[in-house]
């Protein structure tokens, strides 16, 4: 750009001489100059620093995007993980230690440490820190959990060694084996009884079958009677001892004696129609201390538990009710 260029008129020449700037006033207009230049750049430098994102900022937004989807990923994945363990505690409780006679564990126990929100302090810096902290109580719970029930089946297995010969004492299969089975035809509970349409708590299940069909003790013990009982028809049953016995009615056939000592398997009996039935199967019990038990619950040693969670389904929605 040119500069710009001043007259002045001379009344002593008659004439419009130019006027030259002082050296100050050059320096001063190169100093404004520059100032406004540079101010000018500084507006243009934060319009585009804001609004237009630099290769490295669009390339760390990203990283942040992803790192955020797998952090729900891992999120969904742990709850996933918690609701599995929730199964295998709850199935250790009303289950295993059911069956071994041991407490089960409070929550004191295997929450123990967790309830500190003090441990989670050094999170909160960061940013997105309640989803960070939520995701690290998921992950200690986790480990609690998994820790606890590592150390419960440690003591389940001790106990397992200690009470071996209890254990072969407890019911621990079908009496039926499940090639031979038609249909579970009544589960344990409340049901409307077939012969007289009245609502009646079942204390058994009823495995239906063909009739000839083997039945099996499903514990060590000693048979108490082998016989015909009023509603049960012919009747075994086995005394196993730790306030154990078990009930196998309706047979067809016996295969055993009062008297004789039995082992888990060994062949008691037939599937049949006898006394209070209206088709051939098998009513089994289970009864501890004199009380009635649901029999699906002591499967433990026969079934897979894929096969024991379709016994469950089975029992829930049996309906055939046949003696």
């Amino acid at each position: 750009m040119s500069s710009r260029v001043f007259y002045r008129y001379n009344p002593a020449s008659d004439k419009y001489e130019r006027v030259y700037p002082t050296r100050a006033t050059r320096i001063w207009t190169a100093v404004r100059n520059t100032l406004v230049a540079g101010c000018c750049l500084a507006v243009i430098f934060g319009i585009v620093y804001y609004l237009a994102d630099t290769p490295r900022e669009k390339l760390l937004r990203q990283e942040n995007e992803q790192l955020r989807d797998e952090i729900d990923i891992l999120n969904r994945r742990l709850d996933i993980s918690a609701d599995v363990m929730n199964d295998i505690m709850a199935r250790d409780d009303n289950f295993y230690r059911v069956i071994m006679g041991a407490p089960r564990l409070t929550k004191a126990q295997i929450y123990a440490g967790l309830d500190n929100e003090n441990r989670y302090r050094h999170l909160n810096h960061l940013s997105d820190a309640e989803l960070i902290k939520s995701l690290t109580k998921k992950m200690d719970i986790l480990d609690r959990q998994l820790y606890t029930q590592t150390k419960s089946f440690d003591e389940l297995q001790q106990l397992a060694r200690d009470n071996k010969d209890r254990i072969t004492h407890i019911p621990a299969i079908q009496p039926v084996p499940q090639k031979f089975m038609k249909q579970m035809a009544s589960g344990y509970g409340y049901r409307r009884d077939p012969i007289y349409g009245t609502s009646k708590f079942h204390e058994g299940l009823d495995f239906a079958a063909d009739r000839g069909t083997p039945v099996y003790a499903t514990a060590d013990g000693e048979v108490t009677m082998a016989g015909w009982q009023s509603g049960y028809g012919n009747l075994v049953e086995i005394n196993h001892g730790y306030n154990y016995v078990t009930r196998y009615a309706h047979l067809s056939k016996f295969r055993t004696k009062p008297g004789t000592k039995v082992k888990r398997g060994d062949l008691i009996g037939e599937v049949g129609n006898t006394g209070k039935s209206t088709g051939n199967h098998l009513h089994y019990e289970v009864r501890y201390k004199g009380a009635p038990q649901n029999p699906i619950n002591y499967y433990f040693m026969d079934i897979t538990p894929e096969e024991y969670d379709e016994l469950l389904r089975l029992a829930e929605n049996a309906g055939h009710v046949m003696d």
